[in-house]
């Protein structure tokens, strides 16, 4: 496996990402289709590092795999991080070639947080009028897009507004971080860009989507998946 850590791809402290390539495919010349995978950790933790074992599995398998890391909220407020993944793959476009990138076969993945980041940077790519909605600018063609991977995945901020869940308190925090004001549910702009069934549409690329049957966001998937269905995706 070789490894590229801390791959700088803007000019933030937050704006770096770990590239992983299997050893046999590290040839000069070689692109390699390139997974671009967003960590979870509920929009205010986690980290790249936490999916190491993972991303050089996934790599051993003949793929380019890019890690970033993003801002975390507070301090990286919606949609921060979309805005950040859009830059990473404007950065891996330059000069794909030394770091064995293909950039016209793309999958954005992600996992809890990051599969919410993910999805959103898939219809930035592939929607030009969420992409004004959320004042984010596409940097690929959305042709390059070729999937998108979406694991464990919260989807509509609003659907897990529950004040009789043990999660209640949690939940309200880890929004008012992330849309940066308490009231976060009186922000139209908010809770309508974070909330992604009513956004998806054809355009959107072949999606995998998966979530543990005990897990407490599975009917997040189900009514994401419901969504994506209906668009014919």
């Amino acid at each position: 496996m070789v490894v590229w850590p801390d791959e700088p791809y803007g000019d933030g402290p937050d704006e770096v990402a770990d590239v992983y390539v299997p050893a046999r495919s590290a040839s000069p010349g070689t692109r390699l289709p390139t997974v671009v995978w967003v960590h979870g950790g509920g929009f205010v933790g986690g980290s790249k590092e936490e999916l190491t074992g993972w991303f050089r599995v996934l790599a051993d398998a003949g793929f380019c795999v890019v890690a970033p890391c993003y801002t975390l909220a507070p301090e990286g407020t919606h949609p921060t991080p979309v805005r950040q993944v859009m830059a990473l793959l404007e950065h891996l476009a330059v000069d794909p070639a030394r770091l064995h990138v293909d950039p016209t076969r793309l999958v954005l993945a992600g996992d809890s947080a990051g599969a919410h980041i993910a999805a959103q940077a898939a219809l930035v790519v592939t929607d030009e009028a969420f992409a004004r909605r959320l004042g984010v600018r596409a940097t690929v063609d959305p042709a390059h897009l070729r999937a998108a991977v979406l694991c464990c995945g919260i989807y509509d901020v609003t659907a897990m507004d529950d004040p009789a869940s043990p999660m209640a308190a949690f939940y309200d925090a880890v929004m008012w971080a992330y849309a940066g004001t308490r009231r976060w549910r009186d922000d139209a702009t908010f809770t309508s860009g974070a909330s992604l069934p009513g956004h998806v549409s054809a355009g959107f690329p072949p999606a995998f989507v998966t979530v543990g049957n005990a897990d407490p966001l599975a009917p997040q998937t189900d009514a994401l998946v419901e969504a994506l269905r209906d668009a014919g995706v």
